[in-house]
Order: C-alpha cells, then sequence, then structure tokens
C-alpha cells in the first residue's frame, strides 16, 4: 500500500487519499495528486490575511482586533495602520514596526490589506 505524501501546508503525516485529491485532517488543505510530487519552495509560501487577499512584501495592512503585546500593558487597537511591512517564515507571518509601539511580528490573520 502507498504511503500519501505529508501534507505541503502544515507537515502533517496523517494525510489521505480521496479519489483524485489528497486531503489533510488536521488543516483542512487538499491538493491534487499530481501536485503531490512538487515541493513548493519557501519563496512560493503564500500568506493570506484575514479576508483572503495575498499579501506580499512592503504592503500595507491594517490591524482587524485588539492585540495584547505579550509582556507589556500595551494594546495595538483596531484599525491601526502598518506599512511596509515584511513577511517571514515561523509562527508569526509578518515583521513590522508599529507606530508608537516598535518592532513586532504579527500573524496574518489577525490584518487586512489596504488598498491605497
Amino acid at each position: 500500500m502507498d504511503t500519501p505524501p505529508p501534507c505541503p501546508q502544515c507537515q502533517s503525516t496523517y494525510t489521505y487519499h480521496d479519489g483524485v485529491l489528497y486531503n489533510c485532517p488536521e488543516c483542512g488543505h487538499a491538493w491534487s495528486a499530481d501536485m503531490a510530487g512538487n515541493t513548493t519552495d519557501a519563496d512560493e509560501k503564500i500568506v493570506r490575511d484575514a479576508n483572503g487577499t495575498v499579501l506580499n512584501d512592503g504592503d500595507t495592512v491594517t490591524v482587524i482586533k485588539d492585540l495584547k503585546i505579550k509582556g507589556s500593558s500595551d494594546v495595538v487597537k483596531v484599525g491601526t495602520k502598518v506599512k511596509n511591512i515584511r513577511l517571514v517564515d515561523g509562527d508569526h507571518d509578518i515583521d513590522c514596526k508599529i507606530p508608537g509601539i516598535g518592532p513586532m511580528g504579527l500573524k496574518s490573520e489577525f490584518v487586512k490589506k489596504v488598498t491605497d
């Protein structure tokens, strides 16, 4: 019996084959069997905001939820505009400099892209 490939999104080994697609029960990602052999580079990682819009380096985003800053009593308020973001790998998708607070890492699920 063939062992299905790990999930390209979360690297889970609990994937299964369902007809023409491979599925991951942990993150819900599904991909076609012909793409299973192709590995994606770190440069090809797609980061999306809370609305599903693709984010790129240098974009401007706004915060959609009050975010407590760990180890501080400060809060990043809803609507805070953050310019010139940088996408990174790791727990937090975005490195940025928040006005009045300083350098910080944000998760892409708590921001939305601002269209000029």
